[in-house]
């Protein structure tokens, strides 16, 4: 008995082809997506906000502002600490944007490697 479609295995070359025109598609709009995040600036402080620290969507640190009260010679951890919390909330922040611009481009489809 012939197979449906009259493909050998039971391919169906249109459908492959709409599905590589997807995938192709959808890969265009992540890059875009990926270039237009790369774009943005994420900032978080820490300290009660007397630092603040931007980076960009590349995950490079652009700005870090201190206020004159955080700045104590006698009190140099305090301010370290605060610096790496900004930091690490500001990536965060970077993240999060990340994969929810993943998120909208793969429709939920879970780590569809396109």
């Amino acid at each position: 008995m012939a197979k449906r479609g009259g493909f050998p295995g039971g391919a169906m070359p249109g459908n492959m082809n709409n599905l590589m025109k997807q995938a192709q598609r959808m890969q265009r709009q992540m890059e875009e997506g990926q270039k237009e995040l790369e774009t943005k600036e994420f900032s978080a402080s820490a300290g009660g906000g007397a630092v603040e620290v931007t980076i960009n969507g590349k995950k490079e640190i652009t700005a870090i502002k201190l206020a004159e009260e955080i700045v104590d010679p006698e009190d140099i951890e305090t301010l370290q600490d605060a610096i790496v919390a900004a930091a690490n909330e500001a990536l965060r922040k970077a993240d999060e944007a990340n994969a929810e611009l993943m998120g909208k481009m793969t429709g939920g489809l879970g780590g569809f490697p396109f």
